[in-house]
C-alpha cells in the first residue's frame, strides 16, 4: 500500500496524518489478519545456519540458510562476516553461556546481545532471516540478512540496528543508520537493501521526520525486551527497493489470540510468513 505524503508505509497515525504507522489502532486502515503464533511472547530458537567454511581473504565465510529457500526464491548465496563469537549462536545458547560464565545481567553486553538475539528470533515470524554480526568494527550493523516478501522474486537484504534497553530512539541514530549502507559487505550493497532501526521503544517525531527525509531505504521497527513487536514503518524510498505494496496492520485480541499482534499485508490481503510465504485471502 502507498504511504502518505512524507513517503511513509504502514499504517495512519492519528497524530500525524501523512505518516503510516502501526501503534494506533483507531487510525488502522483494516488490510487483513495474519495466521501467526498466538502470543509473540514465545521466543523459539531460531533455525540454525549451515556453514560452508571456505578459504576466502579474511576468513569470512559462506552461510547459506536453508530456510531462505522458500517456495521458488532461492536466494544465491550471500557472503556473511565472521560471527563475533563462537561461544553462541541464538538466544538459547547466549543464555546458556551468559549463566555458565556468570555474566552480569546488567551489564551493557548482556542485555544488547540478549536483545539481538530476541529480535532475530521475533521478527523471523515476519518473513526476515537475520543472523548475528555485530563486534568490533561493524559499522552500525547489528544483524544481516534477507526479508522475503511476496512483491519480489529475490528476498530484499536487510540491514539492522538494534537498540535494546529504556532510551527512546532519536533522529541521530537514523543517521547512524544511513552510514551503515556505507560500510555494509558487499552482498548488502546496491539495490534491492533496506535497513531497519529496531528500538524497544516506539519511532518519535523526529524519527519519523528523519526517515521520511532519508534518501535511503530506511524503516523502523518497535520490539520489545519480551519479543513483542508493538510498530513497523519504512519510507518511500524503502517501498521503490522491494516494499511496494506491503503494509501493516493490527490483529486485535480475541478468544484464539491473547494478545495484539503487527502483521504484515500485500495488496490488501494477509502475509502468512510459513515455507512459502504464502499471500491468502482475508
Amino acid at each position: 500500500m502507498t504511504g502518505g505524503g512524507d513517503g511513509f508505509a504502514g499504517l495512519n497515525a492519528s497524530q500525524a496524518p501523512r505518516f503510516w504507522s502501526s501503534d494506533l489502532p483507531q487510525a488502522a486502515r483494516v488490510l487483513a489478519a495474519a495466521h501467526w503464533p498466538a502470543s509473540t511472547q514465545c521466543l523459539p530458537d531460531p533455525p540454525r545456519p549451515s556453514y560452508l567454511v571456505v578459504p576466502l581473504l579474511h576468513s569470512t565465510f559462506i552461510s547459506t540458510w536453508p530456510s531462505l529457500r522458500q517456495g521458488k526464491k532461492v536466494l544465491p548465496e550471500l557472503l556473511y562476516p565472521n560471527p563475533p563469537t563462537t561461544h553462541h549462536r541464538d538466544l538459547a545458547s547466549f543464555l546458556a553461556y551468559a549463566e555458565r560464565t556468570s555474566l552480569d545481567v546488567a551489564s551493557t553486553v548482556y542485555v544488547g546481545t540478549r536483545y539481538e538475539y530476541i529480535v532475530s528470533s521475533t521478527l523471523s515470524q515476519y518473513g526476515i532471516q537475520a543472523v548475528r554480526v555485530g563486534g568490533a568494527s561493524d559499522n552500525g550493523i547489528d544483524l544481516l540478512g534477507t526479508w522475503n516478501v511476496p512483491s519480489q522474486n529475490q528476498p530484499i537484504k536487510v540491514i539492522l540496528q538494534c537498540k535494546g534497553g529504556s532510551q527512546r530512539a532519536g533522529p541521530s541514530l537514523v543517521r547512524e543508520l544511513e552510514g551503515s549502507f556505507i560500510g555494509a559487505p558487499v552482498g548488502w550493497r546496491g539495490s534491492g537493501v533496506v535497513a531497519l532501526l529496531v528500538s524497544e521503544k516506539t519511532a518519535s517525531k523526529g524519527v519519523r521526520e528523519a526517515l521520511g527525509r532519508s534518501r535511503w531505504p530506511m524503516g523502523f521497527v518497535s520490539c520489545s525486551s519480551d519479543g513483542a513487536v508493538r510498530q513497523m514503518l519504512w519510507n518511500q524510498r524503502a517501498e521503490e527497493e522491494g516494499l511496494r505494496g506491503m503494509g501493516v496492520t493490527i490483529l486485535h485480541a480475541d478468544a484464539g489470540n491473547r494478545k495484539s499482534q503487527i502483521v504484515l499485508t500485500y495488496n490488501g490481503e494477509r502475509v502468512r510468513s510459513d515455507a512459502k510465504t504464502e499471500v491468502v485471502d482475508v
